[in-house]
């Protein structure tokens, strides 16, 4: 099939070639065509010369293979955390070391690809500013070694990869690795939880069960928030195969991931799980919403009913917080209050990373919402910066969504991007219950997106701008009546 591209050496990000040219009608000249990738806009006008085709929607470059590999092993070496079952010198610093080989391999190969250190769209410039604030609120801080421990342990690296990722994830089946490598650890930490359940092990406040290991899965509400962010991309996937089998198993995972969440009796995980999953299913079937909102009721009874002892108590504590046993509720109401309050006193750049719990709190507590998490020790410009990390993915993976419903050939994309608005929304409303500003769960999700969107965008030869809701005008009484008419009266 013939193919035109806008600038030479640059070569299209499909799968296969041959198999789909065949499949393909021939496209008139002058247009880019991708059938084995189903987010091309094949309908478009023709494409622009070489010299005005914007760089964020360029065919991209074959190239950072090693680069995908080293961060193919960091994440697999971030989630398994080899040093809680083998405590060695060598396990515990295995995924720093992953991470600077992977650096190795991704400098020079970006500089010799693009002639640059990363791509820039609006996320990667947002990160920057958001790690440039705080390294400028260490000299200001309360205590300046706290915040250089925080901001230099897992804070910068959790931008370093971010900024890795959006520039090394260039094909589909690289982004469709590492959201199969996510939806494989939900599976294996329900697992765990669910059979730590079986054994009596609710080693949480008695009832509950933990987390797995001591790292970004240590605390069973951290370990929920990672469970209920990954159950609309495993969804997402779960529709895009044509394998029954495959669905039927993707199925069961994902009932496993949310009886674990249940498990772990997070509130905060609960309210963004029933309100993620009630988005995708009104999002799924567009013209069947009633049914779906129906089944999503009728899922989040059943969850209920076979819920254990205690939980629908447990949630009730949200709305009574006298219901709670160990007033927990009290306590986060009380930090959430502080925590404004300090953010309020300390508008710019806070009061240092990591300093809210030592030297603000009353009892020794984190401030358990990451936005007052990032205002109080950032400041406002951080948290303007980190909210709209989150919200511009959240709509722009809505407009690929609206650009690509109702087409078979692109329901995959269809599929995906409503599953990754899904997972950032049910981010979103966890995170305000939770202090994870600084840890990788946001990171990842924001750096799916942004891959996501680049693909289609090098596909579809068009950027995703996110459109405006025009108000309806107003038609004028006067623009109603005949002008013979109106002349007649007159």
């Amino acid at each position: 099939m013939p193919r035109q591209y806008p600038q030479a050496g640059y070569q299209p990000v499909t799968p296969s070639r041959r198999s789909e040219a065949r499949r393909e009608p021939k496209a008139p000249a002058g247009r880019v065509v991708s059938a084995a990738f189903p987010m091309a806009d094949k309908q478009k006008a023709p494409a622009a010369p070489a010299a005005s085709f914007p760089l964020s929607v360029a065919p991209l470059k074959h190239g950072h293979k090693m680069s995908y590999l080293g961060l193919f092993a960091f994440t697999l070496v971030l989630y398994a955390r080899p040093s809680d079952y083998y405590p060695s010198p060598v396990t515990a610093s295995m995924a720093l070391a992953v991470g600077i080989i992977t650096l190795a391999c991704f400098i020079p190969t970006q500089l010799s690809l693009e002639g640059t250190f990363t791509w820039r769209p609006r996320e990667v410039n947002l990160v920057m500013i958001l790690g440039l604030t705080g390294l400028l609120s260490i000299p200001l801080a309360i205590d300046p070694a706290q915040a250089w421990q925080e901001f230099s342990s897992t804070f910068i690296r959790c931008i370093v990869i971010f900024i890795v990722m959006v520039n090394v994830v260039r094909t589909e089946a690289r982004l469709r690795g590492l959201l199969l490598l996510a939806s494989l650890t939900g599976v294996w930490l329900s697992l765990g939880a669910i059979n730590d359940y079986r054994l009596g092990l609710m080693t949480v406040e008695g009832y509950r069960v933990g987390g797995t290991g001591g790292g970004i899965f240590g605390n069973s509400n951290d370990m929920a928030l990672f469970l209920i962010t990954i159950v609309p991309i495993t969804i997402a996937l779960l529709l895009r195969s044509r394998n029954l089998a495959l669905k039927v198993l993707g199925a069961a995972c994902t009932f496993m991931m949310i009886i674990a969440t249940v498990l772990t009796y997070s509130r905060g995980a609960f309210l963004g799980l029933v309100i993620s999953l009630g988005f995708m299913f009104w999002r799924i079937s567009p013209n069947r919403k009633f049914e779906m909102l129906l089944i999503g009721i009728l899922l989040v009874a059943g969850v209920l009913v076979v819920a254990p002892g205690g939980y629908a108590l447990r949630l009730a504590s949200i709305i009574f917080p006298a219901l709670d046993p160990v007033g927990s509720s009290d306590a986060r109401r009380g930090e959430l209050m502080r925590s404004l309050y300090v953010a309020l006193r300390h508008p710019f750049l806070g009061i240092g990373m990591g300093n809210y719990q030592p030297n603000m709190s009353y009892r020794g507590l984190v401030t358990h919402n990451s936005y007052t998490q990032v205002a109080a020790e950032m400041g406002m410009t951080a948290l303007v910066c980190y909210t709209m990390f989150i919200v511009g993915p959240l709509r722009k993976m809505g407009q690929i969504a609206r650009e690509t419903i109702g087409a078979k050939s692109k329901s995959s994309s269809y599929y995906l991007a409503v599953g990754l608005q899904a997972s950032l929304l049910a981010y979103l409303i966890a995170s305000f219950f939770a202090s994870v500003a600084y840890l990788w769960y946001v990171y990842y999700l924001v750096g799916y997106a942004v891959c996501f969107q680049r693909i289609y965008e090098a596909q579809s030869g068009k950027a995703v701008v996110v459109e405006k809701k025009r108000k309806k005008k107003r038609t004028q009484p006067s623009t109603l009546i005949d002008p013979e008419t109106r002349a007649a009266t007159t």
